[in-house]
């Protein structure tokens, strides 16, 4: 699977995945068993990106997507000793539009089942 031929981006700014998210969290809506989210698909590659930052663990936040899918934004994280928590750890931009090399993104590539 690549973003050939998987629907939609596997790569997305940072700030996109902001609004992704907070559309998740302000998101009221009461869902039915009939549309009720039961499971993700991930496509291999979105995983393996965010495993090739080597971090200590990934984040999964929930977001909502342009399309109004919830959606899996996979991020890299590192423990603070220092401060106690998790630090996200995102990866840069390289080639993807409207990024510059050194712009930080998140992994998108997870679509809800149903209806995937």
């Amino acid at each position: 699977m690549n973003e050939e031929t998987f629907p939609g981006p596997i790569q997305i700014p940072v700030a996109t995945a902001n609004e992704w998210e907070k559309r998740y969290q302000d998101d009221t809506t009461v869902e039915d068993s009939k549309n009720k989210v039961k499971g993700f698909l991930v496509p291999r590659e979105s995983l393996e990106k965010v495993l090739a930052l080597k971090t200590e663990a990934v984040w999964a936040y929930l977001g909502i997507n342009d399309q109004k899918e919830k959606t899996l934004l996979f991020v890299g994280a590192e423990y603070d000793k220092e401060t106690g928590k998790w630090i996200n750890v995102y990866g840069t931009g390289d080639g993807l539009e409207g990024c510059e090399g050194d712009d930080e993104v998140v992994y998108d590539g997870a679509r809800p089942s149903p209806p995937y």
